[in-house]
C-alpha cells in the first residue's frame, strides 16, 4: 500500500480526538513485520489510558497475543487495542496512491471514544429445546444435540422413522401456537392420532399387523389409509398404546430453544425471535444451527438498543390513530400499539390491539427481547420519540464528523460515505478490495475491478437502517458530497422501503435548494457474485456539496439535528426557494390545509396534536399553526369530525426559514356575542347551527331557546332567576 505518512500525520494532528504517536516512524506494510514497533508502543509510558490502534485486522490475533506476551504492556481491559482495516477499504484499489485522505478519515473514526453504555436485556436458557419436523429429521438433529440439550421431539409431519430406543421425550401432533423468545417460548400442539408415543414400546407389531400399511416407523396411523380393521389394537393389547376412541388433546409446554425442521417456518417475519432456528431441509443450515444451539445454554445479555419517549410519540391521541411508522417497519414484530382504539387494528402487522384500561395507552410498546437492534424504528420516527441508543445519534454523528474533518484536512474532496452493515456489508467491501488487488494487472475495459475509490469512505454500522435522514443531511452539511447505503440480503423488505422513502425526502430537499446531482442513494448487492455491480456503483460522479462545511455536532434530539443541518444547507444553497414540496411518504415536515367552509373551529385537532403545532387563541375563534413543529403524523386529519384538514408535505423557507417557527392563522371565524352580557363565546356559525338543529326540540323553546345564545355564566344566572320554569333536567 502506498502511504503518505506526512499527510496522514498532518491530517490526524488537526482532528479532535486523534493521536499520531509513532506515525512518523518507518512504515512498510502495516503488518506483522512491524511487530517490534507494536511492542514498543504497547509499553510506551504516559499513554496507558489511551487505546492502541492497529491498522491491520488480518493479524489481530497475533497482535493481541504479542501484547499479552510483552513485558510491561497493559492488559486490554486497561488499555484497549482497536483494529481498523485500511487495506481492502482503500489501500488495494486502483487509486490507492490518492487514498491518504481516506486513510486519515478511517484512522480518525477508529480513534473515537466508545459509545456511552446503555442498559442490557437478559435471557436465561436451561437448554430445554423443542425440535419440530418429521421422524427422520428430528432424530437426525437429536443425535447432534442430545449430549448438550434437554431435547423434546415433536413429530409434526408424516414419514420417516423414530429410533427404537426411548432416548428422548417424543410427542406427535400439529403445532398450533408458538410464541416467545430465547428462554421463554410457549408451544402448543394438538394430537389426535390413535397411537400414544409415550406408551408405544416400538415393538413394530402394529406395523406388521396393519393390512393397509397405514402405520410406518414414525409410529403414527395414516388415517387416510386406515380401513378400521383394528388388527393393530389387538396386537398392542399389552402395551395399550393404540386407542381409536381417544379424544384429540392439546398440550402446552414451555421451552428455551426451538429448532424448526419443517419446510415452512412458523414465524413469517424477516427477523424471527432469538432462540428460534428454521433450517427446513438444508443440511448446511442445520449444521450452523446446531453449532449455535449448543452454545445457547446459560445467561445472555444484549444492549437495550432503543430509547422511547411516549410524550413525543405521534401514534395516537383520543382514540384516533396517527403515525404507525415504527410498527409498520419493524421486521421482528417487536413493536405493538398501546392505544385504546375500540378494537381497531393498528399498523400493517395486524396483531391484536391490547386492551388497556380507559385513559391509558396512546403510544407504542417495544418488547426488548424481540428487538434485534436494527434501528429502523428510529429512522422512520418523525418526532424522535423512538431513538436508536447504541450507538446513539450523538456518538454516531461524532464519528461521521471526525471522518469528514480528517478527510478534508488531508486534502480530500467530494467524500462519499458508504454506510454498510458490520456483517454482510463489511464482507462485501473486503471482497471488493481483495478482488481488485487480484485484478490489478487487467484493464478496466477487460473486466478488471477498480476497488473502493479514494473518495468513498466505508462506515460499518450495527445495522444499515439505524442511521437516517437527520445524520445523512448532517453529513452533507458537514462536507460530504454523497451518502450511500449498501444493502445486502441481510436487510428486510421493510427496511428497503423505509430507507428509500427517507432518501426521496432528503433528495427532494437538496434538489429544491439547488444542489446538483444525486446525493442519497441505495446500493443493492446480494453477495460476492455482484462485485462488478458494486464496483460500478461506487464510481459515479460526485454531487454538489456545500462550499463551507458545518461545524455543528449531532444532537440527541432528531429534529434538533435536522434543523441544524437544514439551516446550514439553506445558508449555503445555490437557490433560495420559499417552498420545497416533499414526497408524501415519510415526510417529517409540512403544513396543513384547512377547508374553511367545513371547519367549525371545534378545536378537536388542537387537543390531538402531539407536537404542539396546532393551537387556539384564547381571545378570539382562531386555529393557529406553527409549521416548524408539525411532523405530518396525520392525527389532526383522523380526529377532525368535519374531514376539513389535509396534510401538505413541504419545507417552508420563507423569511430565511424564520417563518416556520412563528404561529400563523389557518382559520378564523366571526365570534358570537352573548345576548345577555355581550361577551364573545363560540363562533357565529357554530351557535347558529346549534340553534337550527334544536329548533324543533320541545326542551328548547321560548326562554330555553334564548339561553342557547348566552355564554355559560349568563345561562346559569338566567336559569336560577326563573326557578319555576320547566327545564330539560326536569323532563
Amino acid at each position: 500500500m502506498p502511504l503518505d505518512r506526512p499527510a496522514l500525520a498532518a491530517a490526524l494532528a488537526r482532528t479532535p480526538g486523534s493521536h499520531t504517536d509513532g506515525i512518523d516512524q518507518p512504515l512498510s506494510g502495516l503488518c506483522r513485520r512491524e511487530a517490534a514497533q507494536f511492542q514498543r508502543a504497547a509499553v510506551a509510558t504516559g499513554a496507558a489510558a489511551e487505546p492502541l490502534l492497529v491498522a491491520c485486522t488480518q493479524e489481530s490475533r497475533l497482535f493481541l497475543d504479542l501484547n499479552a506476551a510483552t513485558e510491561g504492556s497493559a492488559p486490554v481491559d486497561v488499555r484497549p487495542i482497536r483494529f481498523v482495516n485500511l487495506r481492502e477499504t482503500g489501500g488495494w484499489s486502483r487509486d490507492a496512491a490518492q487514498a491518504s485522505p481516506k486513510l486519515a478519515a478511517l484512522i480518525a473514526a477508529a480513534q473515537q471514544p466508545d459509545p456511552e453504555p446503555v442498559g442490557t436485556v437478559s435471557y436465561r436458557s436451561a437448554g430445554r429445546c423443542l425440535v419440530i419436523g418429521n421422524a427422520d429429521a428430528v432424530e437426525r438433529a437429536a443425535t447432534l444435540l442430545a449430549d448438550r440439550l434437554d431435547l423434546h421431539l415433536l413429530v409434526s409431519d408424516p414419514g420417516g422413522a423414530l429410533a427404537q430406543a426411548h432416548a428422548h421425550v417424543v410427542h406427535a401432533g400439529r403445532l398450533t401456537r408458538l410464541s416467545g423468545h430465547l428462554g421463554k417460548f410457549e408451544a402448543a400442539w394438538t394430537s389426535g392420532n390413535p397411537i400414544d408415543l409415550d406408551l408405544c414400546t416400538r415393538c413394530n407389531a402394529c406395523v406388521d399387523a396393519c393390512p393397509e400399511g397405514a402405520i410406518d416407523f414414525g409410529y403414527q396411523v395414516d388415517l387416510a389409509l386406515c380401513r378400521s380393521h383394528r388388527d393393530c389394537v389387538r396386537v398392542c393389547e399389552a402395551a395399550g398404546a393404540i386407542d381409536f376412541q381417544r379424544e384429540p388433546t392439546t398440550t402446552t409446554e414451555h421451552f428455551d430453544l426451538v429448532l424448526d425442521l419443517r419446510a415452512q417456518p412458523h414465524f413469517t417475519q424477516h427477523q424471527p425471535p432469538q432462540g428460534y432456528w428454521h433450517v427446513g431441509g438444508d443440511p448446511q443450515k442445520l449444521m450452523a444451527a446446531v453449532l449455535e444451539l449448543r452454545e445457547r445454554v446459560g445467561e445472555f445479555e444484549k444492549p437495550r438498543f432503543f430509547q422511547y419517549d411516549q410524550k413525543l410519540c405521534a401514534h395516537s391521541r383520543n382514540q384516533q390513530t396517527g403515525c404507525s411508522a415504527c410498527i409498520d417497519v419493524c421486521s421482528a414484530r417487536a413493536i405493538r400499539s398501546d392505544a385504546v382504539l375500540k378494537g381497531k387494528l393498528v399498523g400493517k402487522h395486524r396483531g391484536p390491539v391490547p386492551s388497556s384500561p380507559a385513559g391509558q395507552g396512546g403510544g407504542v410498546v417495544v418488547d426488548p427481547h424481540l428487538c434485534v437492534g436494527c434501528g429502523a424504528c428510529s429512522t422512520v420516527c418523525p418526532t424522535g420519540a423512538m431513538r436508536f441508543a447504541y450507538p446513539g445519534p450523538v456518538d454516531q454523528g461524532r464519528r461521521l464528523r471526525s471522518m469528514l474533518t480528517a478527510y478534508a484536512h488531508a486534502g480530500g474532496r467530494d467524500a462519499a460515505l458508504l454506510l454498510h452493515s458490520q456483517g454482510a456489508g463489511s464482507r462485501l467491501v473486503d471482497d471488493l478490495g481483495r478482488a481488485a488487488r487480484s485484478d490489478r494487472r487487467s484493464s478496466l475495459s477487460d473486466g478488471g475491478l477498480h476497488g473502493v475509490p479514494a473518495r468513498v469512505l466505508p462506515v460499518a454500522l450495527w445495522h444499515t437502517a439505524s442511521v437516517g435522514l437527520d445524520l445523512w443531511l448532517a453529513a452533507i452539511a458537514q462536507g460530504a458530497s454523497q451518502v450511500w447505503v449498501l444493502l445486502s440480503d441481510e436487510e428486510a423488505p421493510e427496511y428497503r422501503a423505509a430507507l428509500a422513502e427517507q432518501m426521496a425526502v432528503g433528495q427532494a430537499l437538496l434538489a429544491g435548494l439547488g444542489y446538483a446531482g444525486v446525493h442519497l442513494r441505495l446500493i443493492e448487492v446480494r453477495d460476492a457474485r455482484d462485485l462488478p455491480a458494486l464496483d460500478q456503483a461506487l464510481r459515479v460522479p460526485p454531487a454538489q456539496g456545500v462550499a463551507r462545511a458545518a461545524s455543528f455536532a449531532a444532537q440527541a434530539d432528531k429534529r434538533g439535528t435536522l434543523e441544524l443541518a437544514i439551516e446550514h444547507l439553506r445558508a449555503q444553497a445555490p437557490l433560495q426557494p420559499e417552498v420545497i414540496p416533499l414526497p408524501a411518504a415519510g415526510a417529517p415536515f409540512g403544513s396543513l390545509q384547512v377547508n374553511s367552509a367545513a371547519c367549525t373551529l371545534c378545536l378537536s385537532c388542537v387537543g390531538a396534536c402531539p407536537a404542539g403545532a396546532l393551537a387556539d387563541n384564547p381571545d378570539k375563534p382562531q386555529l393557529r399553526f406553527i409549521e416548524k413543529n408539525c411532523v405530518q403524523c396525520g392525527l389532526c386529519v383522523t380526529t377532525c369530525p368535519e374531514n376539513a384538514i389535509t396534510l401538505q408535505p413541504r419545507l417552508w423557507l420563507a423569511d430565511g426559514g424564520k417563518a416556520r417557527g412563528a404561529p400563523r392563522v389557518l382559520h378564523e371565524a366571526e365570534p358570537f356575542a352573548c345576548v345577555r352580557c355581550g361577551k364573545p363565546f363560540g363562533t357565529l356559525r357554530a351557535i347558529e347551527g346549534m340553534i337550527a338543529k334544536l329548533a324543533g326540540h320541545a326542551a328548547f323553546q321560548g326562554a330555553a331557546a334564548e339561553r342557547l345564545k348566552m355564554c355559560g355564566d349568563c345561562r346559569v344566572i338566567d336559569i336560577h332567576s326563573n326557578p319555576n320554569e320547566l327545564r330539560i333536567t326536569d323532563l
